[in-house]
């Protein structure tokens, strides 16, 4: 099942969650992306149907093999995009808001690229 970009920024959202909570939960997702809880539910029933997070009967939140690989993949973009920007003297907010963007649409030849080039010059 390929994901939307807000499917995908769900996904690394519950990534950042889970590595800042023991548990979680869609409130916490809630509060995190500053989104409504019918927006949150139904897009946890989505990825959930997905095949990309399980949800147990206290409604704790994880995610499945594929959701983390997804999650960490765009995560990873994101950070190292925000890390590039700032480098380049973009503002990190800025940054932060812009790397979200690429993040979902850059392809994974183009990403490599870029991971390269900041390898061999750092």
């Amino acid at each position: 099942m390929q994901l939307q970009e807000s499917g995908e920024m769900y996904l690394e959202t519950i990534l950042i969650l889970s590595e800042k909570l023991k548990n979680v939960r869609s409130i916490d997702v809630v509060e995190y992306m500053n989104f409504s809880k019918p927006s949150v539910s139904r897009a946890v029933g989505l990825l959930k149907n997905g095949g990309f997070i399980n949800v147990d009967g206290s409604g704790y939140i994880t995610l499945t093999k594929p959701g983390f690989e997804l999650a960490s993949k765009i995560y990873e973009r994101h950070t190292i995009l925000t890390h590039l920007l700032t480098r380049l003297g973009v503002d990190e907010s800025i940054a932060s808001n812009d790397a979200c963007r690429i993040e979902h649409v850059i392809s994974d030849e183009t990403f490599e690229a870029i991971k390269k080039h900041i390898a061999q010059y750092s």
